[in-house]
């Protein structure tokens, strides 16, 4: 099963796939070397960064998110506010400590290399870890990013889902691996999306314990959203994008019109506000990546200031109803850029936002559903094309153009009674489809699209 906690996980900028993955890949490369050789013999360490890793790794800061977890740091817990410092310090000193506790030699030409061209069969995000002693490799890995933060070791890459389930000691009382199989549990039992969710997850946790977990989730939201809209600057990497959340934030705050579009004005604002946090390192939620990382957030937002304050119940039907969605793309497409593109991202992220504003508006279990597939449907061929490789431009707008985006969807989809011609499964279909037919410049690889046209602009 694939949980809420997973789709779903407390992280930092600016990519889930290009730093949230490869800080975990290293930190769990390294715990599993320990327990297998001992780190106290190891005097070297290398990687190398294959695919979409290596092509937009450094404007991702991939390398970054290796040396700290080779330091023994992670996504959830590591301090934002010490990390350039501790980046500094191991360039000057040339030396890392791995896990913390075991001093080596880390120079600055050779411990990590992009390679800019080649790419491994299996997945675009691709990385090797080997370690050394007296020149020797003592123990190696390759480890796959392959969206959300979510990391796979090769040998367990092509390990199915059913074989999973069937070595799990602990069964859920309602499995889906389609939308159609999750729509039939919910007319068969008279339950909501979210219900369904609910009683799946409480086979591994308590009730009290998703619920406060998932408030923790929101709350992380939206303190995200609050240093966004009070943090100014120019954010990190080179083109020079100034902060645009904080006189969005300054300016809606005391305007006074009676345009109703002004709704729209607070929607971009929260979306801005998470993702240039993103772009610029700081704490995010993967929902379900950290490119993506604006759209659940500004459309909760968005349903607190302008439908209803949201209390703890609307918090976790949205959040559990959204993951349900997700999990139906994790399981039968994508939600990596260098697979499928922005559609696995930001398309993803809308169809979530969309499918779960509408249960929190009312809709039944098919305006849902319809309201997902919308979120989709003009989502499909969307392109990942980062400038720079930095999760800048266009991904901070584009984040706001989805919550825009799913919002209107739940509206389309409530004004319907449910039917419509296009299932979410066959949306979910043609995504996967669409994402292997693009050419493999739109995906993540800074070498197509606005990556490469933005000089004549």
């Amino acid at each position: 099963m694939i949980s809420v906690f997973d789709i779903y996980k407390v992280g930092i900028g600016p990519s889930s796939s290009h730093t949230v993955g490869p800080m975990r890949a290293a930190y769990e490369f390294l715990l599993a070397a320990d327990q297998a050789i001992g780190l106290s013999q190891v005097d070297g360490v290398e990687v190398e960064l294959f695919g979409s890793l290596g092509q937009t790794g450094k404007g991702h800061g991939t390398g970054k998110a290796v040396i700290l977890g080779l330091a023994g740091e992670q996504p959830e817990t590591v301090d934002t506010s010490k990390v350039e410092a501790f980046l500094k310090q191991t360039d000057e000193t040339e030396a890392i400590a791995l896990l913390g506790k075991y001093p080596i030699r880390f120079p600055r030409e050779g411990a990590i290399t992009f390679h800019r061209r080649k790419t491994m069969p299996k997945h675009a995000n691709a990385m090797e870890l080997r370690l050394y002693k007296d020149g020797e490799v003592v123990y190696k890995d390759m480890y796959y990013s392959i969206g959300g933060g979510f990391i796979v070791r090769d040998e367990d890459f092509d390990s199915s889902l059913e074989e999973a389930i069937e070595q799990s000691s602990k069964p859920i009382p309602y499995p889906f691996d389609t939308c159609d199989e999750l729509l039939a549990l919910c007319h068969k039992h008279g339950k909501r999306i979210s219900s369904i969710m609910l009683e799946n997850e409480k086979v591994f946790r308590s009730e009290e314990e998703i619920r406060k977990n998932l408030m923790h989730i929101w709350h992380t939201m939206e303190e995200c959203i609050e240093r966004g809209i009070n943090t100014e600057g120019i954010l990190p990497g080179g083109l020079r994008v100034r902060r645009r959340a904080p006189s969005l934030y300054q300016s809606l705050k005391y305007e006074k019109t009676n345009d109703p579009l002004q709704v729209l004005e607070w929607v971009n604002l929260y979306a801005l506000a998470v993702n240039e946090e993103n772009a610029d390192g700081g704490r995010v939620v993967t929902a379900p990546t950290n490119g993506a990382a604006g759209i659940i957030p500004a459309v909760m937002k968005y349903a607190n200031r302008f439908i209803a304050p949201l209390d703890e119940e609307t918090v976790v039907r949205f959040l559990l109803t959204s993951a349900a969605i997700g999990i139906l793309y994790k399981k039968n497409a994508s939600i990596s850029g260098a697979e499928v593109g922005c559609q696995g991202e930001v398309g993803v992220a809308c169809s979530m936002a969309a499918g779960a504003l509408a249960e929190l508006m009312g809709g039944n279990v098919s305006q849902v559903e319809c309201a997902a597939e919308i979120g989709m449907e003009h989502n499909l061929g969307l392109t990942c094309d980062p400038v720079g490789g930095l999760v800048q431009v266009p991904c901070i707008e584009r984040n706001a153009m989805g919550s825009v985006k799913a919002i209107n969807a739940a509206r389309l989809a409530l004004r319907g009674n449910g039917d419509h011609k296009v299932s979410l499964d066959k949306v979910i279909k043609t995504m996967w489809e669409t994402g292997n037919d693009m050419k493999t410049k739109y995906k993540e690889t800074a070498r197509g699209g606005l990556a490469v046209n933005i000089i004549e602009c």
